[in-house]
């Protein structure tokens, strides 16, 4: 971890208002993981022992209900923290979460998010920040799934992720990380029939293409409108 230079952190919002010797002190403490794609990180109700930042790739975040379905609530975009169990009260994972693509994160021993809040402002403010996003992130996920008809939650889950994660193509913007129907089925608590069906259709119309854990919006413009 020591060959980690810390003017590689210094730009994250979590470390932007760190010194480089205080950045070195949080990095002497991290250990380096690597985790292919579909590999879970950790599992929801979990004694949390340790929490992540993410380098690179990209984390998806997924709540079991009470009959056992998944519902993958989040995708956490590289420079960001996740597992921070502590920071919101919990001694357990409130959540699974599992590798989208392949990931390279920086783990500490979950004991340490205390004392990093309370010895360096900059990463406590950021982690703070963090948590504020991650609920409303969730509120709205909430007021979407109550009040919006399947075609505008799926519209909202592709912008989402185009807008997270895209990235910019000959064909238009490309969710950056291998997604199926059946992830969007449980992004939207829809049937997998209703997904197929639904983006069988953009695909004719012109709004996305669509193959093989690939999504492309070709029309963004047209996305926005089945999203209202």
């Amino acid at each position: 971890m020591n060959k980690l230079d810390e003017s590689l952190l210094d730009s994250l919002p979590l470390f932007n208002q760190l010194e480089h010797a205080q950045i070195r002190d949080i990095l002497n403490l991290a250990t380096t993981c690597r985790f292919e794609p579909g590999v879970t990180v950790f599992e929801e109700d979990q004694v949390a022992e340790y929490f992540y930042l993410l380098l690179d790739g990209y984390i998806r975040v997924i709540r079991l209900t009470p009959e056992g379905e998944q519902i993958i609530t989040l995708h956490i975009p590289s420079g960001h923290l996740f597992g921070i169990a502590a920071a919101l009260g919990h001694s357990k994972y409130p959540a699974t979460s599992v590798a989208a693509a392949e990931c390279l994160c920086l783990r500490w021993p979950m004991q340490h998010l205390t004392g990093f809040l309370e010895t360096y402002a900059g990463f406590s403010e950021g982690v703070y920040k963090t948590v504020g996003k991650r609920v409303a992130d969730m509120n709205n996920r909430i007021l979407e799934l109550a009040t919006q008809q399947v075609e505008q939650r799926v519209a909202n889950a592709l912008l989402r992720l185009i807008n997270q994660t895209g990235r910019q193509t000959d064909e238009g913007i490309e969710i950056d990380f291998p997604i199926t129907r059946q992830d969007i089925s449980e992004m939207t608590g829809s049937t997998l029939h209703t997904i197929s069906r639904l983006l069988s259709a953009w695909e004719r119309e012109g709004t996305i293409k669509s193959a093989r854990k690939k999504i492309v919006v070709t029309d963004p413009h047209k996305l926005v409108l089945h999203s209202s």
